[in-house]
């Protein structure tokens, strides 16, 4: 039994509601995308409303689309038309992604259930992106929803780190979407440059309202884990942050060199004085094994990482552990600059090893009290 026109073009419009947006991943009728469903004689004409002009997911939308609505009973061939949303439909979809509200940092807000870890080093020169980055693909492949914020102003090296670099982030209006890679969302100010090579130079107060924008004016989406790329020190940008999301947790990098440890402490100190939880040192470029002799090689000496753990651990009264060694390779490096973090490279490597060994450390779930009976009289 053949379906009626209303009954095909109803099951058009659930099939449609089966269709995502690739970027900002709502269905489409959700976004006020689908403009209008025609059917007659096995032709189905669908006209679908862009967020942009040039919307660099148009090709893809076409396909999930056609895709979907060809397997409508009665549907023989289907036709699609592309248009633009006015700037009051744009509005409306920016609402709908903030739940209603004007612009705010999703993350500083009471009922957020991301996890923000803050990279963050004495000094520069130790491979604090390096590490950032690799963290965030262990993250990735450990089945986390995981984003990425370059807020190394004017050091950033995130989008050439993991293979993007000259890629921009769709823009609506004031809202923009981060740029996404292996399952890992980035936003950089790189992004933001007329030209990549273009000096940041950037004072104090600048800086601040750069970070907010950044954190703001993202659709990060839901995120298990958001990943912060922290200029070297103890300057504007570890205050603003510790001001604009508190709740931010610390991870401080050093190598094995004692004087770099001494240097690496004074991030922790910072982030203890703005209230934040440091949770962790990480050497990184330590000891390894030559290939020839067997020896161990340690180019940078050793103890940092573990000098700075216990003089944090002194300072904030409870343990901050040394999560892990990594060892010093070269495929680290040409990871780096190939634009493949080691732990998709060569995750069997005891670099990629020791980043999976953090992030299983920091993710676990600590001991629940569910079921334990609490002995309360009554």
């Amino acid at each position: 039994m053949s379906l009626s026109r209303d009954e095909v073009i109803s099951q058009i419009h659930s099939a449609l509601a089966t269709v995502s947006d690739p970027e900002l991943h709502r269905p489409l009728p959700d976004l006020g995308m689908v403009e209008s469903v025609n059917f007659d004689g096995g032709l189905a004409n669908i006209k679908i409303l862009l967020t942009i002009s040039g919307c660099p997911m148009r090709d893809k939308l076409k396909s999930d689309v056609t895709s979907a609505v060809s397997k409508v009973s009665g549907v023989e061939k289907v036709e699609l038309e592309f248009g633009v949303m006015n700037e009051a439909q744009r509005d409306n979809v920016k609402k709908l992604l903030r739940g209603g509200r004007e612009k705010f940092i999703p993350f500083a807000q009471p009922d957020s259930l991301t996890r923000v870890w803050a990279i963050s080093s004495g000094k520069g020169g130790v491979g604090k992106s390096s590490v950032t980055v690799n963290l965030a693909a262990a993250l990735s492949k450990r089945g986390f929803k995981v984003g990425v914020l370059d807020a190394d102003v004017y050091g950033h090296s995130i989008p050439r780190l993991l293979g993007i670099e000259g890629q921009r982030p769709t823009a609506i209006d004031q809202t923009f979407i981060p740029v996404e890679t292996n399952g890992i969302k980035v936003v950089s100010i790189e992004m933001f440059k007329p030209d990549r090579a273009d000096p940041v130079a950037y004072r104090g107060p600048l800086l601040h309202r750069v970070l907010e924008q950044l954190l703001s004016d993202a659709y990060w989406g839901d995120l298990d884990f958001l990943l912060l790329d922290l200029p070297p020190g103890t300057g504007d940008i570890a205050i603003s942050l510790g001001q604009l999301i508190p709740a931010s947790e610390i991870i401080v990098v050093t190598t094995p060199q004692i004087a770099a440890a001494e240097v690496a402490e004074r991030a922790g100190r910072i982030a203890h004085q703005l209230k934040q939880h440091v949770i962790g040192v990480i050497e990184n470029m330590s000891a390894y094994t030559d290939p020839v002799s067997g020896a161990q090689v340690a180019l940078f000496g050793q103890g940092g990482g573990q000098e700075t753990a216990k003089r944090l651990s002194q300072l904030v009264g409870v343990d901050v552990p040394l999560l892990a060694q990594i060892s010093f390779d070269i495929k680290l490096r040409e990871g780096g600059d190939e634009g493949s973090p080691i732990v998709f490279r060569d995750p069997e490597s005891d670099a990629a090893k020791g980043f999976f060994a953090i992030v299983d450390q920091l993710t676990k779930r600590k001991k629940s009290l569910v079921g334990v009976p609490l002995g309360v009289s009554t």
